[in-house]
């Protein structure tokens, strides 16, 4: 498992973290790891916030990317990140099954436009932020099952702020232990 503040560089089924300092560094990192996907012929899927969706898609723009045509031929998926987990969340619990039927389409429609399939999702840092802990490293694990099945490339992106106790911590853990590649610097116990 790679650490640090390297690059992100990941190849086809790889799952990495980022921990985050601010918004910007967010999106610029978002933006460098989905670019490739878009100019190499493949396909990139945000499961965002419409802010942070916006905010990549400023920085994708200028990359050189046409958001708007890469959108037209399906090389742009976005879906709005609390509309997809309410798709599949079942009083707090990602449902399996409710999980596959939100994303795989999403998966599939991206496989058509070319590869590489590169997928950012917000939604685990939500359920995080919500208090949904044990939830957000059960959708990181829902995760690595759907990559079992399908070709592609997944980020995942945290906040860097200290777990607040010892709980937080082991879940932190386990997030880490969750990815191939953990990148920024993991938040310590404050």
């Amino acid at each position: 498992m790679a650490t640090g503040t390297e690059v992100l560089d990941v190849g086809r089924c790889e799952h990495a973290v980022l921990f985050y300092q601010d918004e910007d560094e967010l999106a610029d990192r978002v933006s460098e790891y989905l670019l490739p996907a878009i100019q190499d012929g493949g396909a990139a899927i945000v499961v965002a916030t419409p802010d942070h969706r916006r905010s990549f898609e400023i920085r994708l723009a200028g990359g050189g990317v046409d958001v708007a045509a890469a959108r037209a031929r399906g090389a742009y998926l976005a879906p709005d990140a609390i509309e997809t987990m309410h798709g599949f969340m079942a009083a707090g619990w990602p449902d399996p099954a409710g999980f596959w039927r939100a994303i795989s389409p999403l998966l599939r429609q991206a496989a058509q436009a070319g590869q590489p399939v590169r997928v950012f999702g917000e939604m685990v840092s939500l359920l995080w932020d919500a208090g949904l802990i044990d939830a957000a490293v059960e959708l990181e694990a829902l995760w690595n099952e759907l990559g079992g099945q399908y070709p592609f490339s997944l980020l995942c992106a945290y906040p860097a702020q200290p777990p607040a106790g010892a709980r937080q911590l082991d879940a932190l853990t386990e997030v880490c232990h969750a990815h191939t590649q953990v990148t920024g610097v993991p938040p310590e116990a404050g």
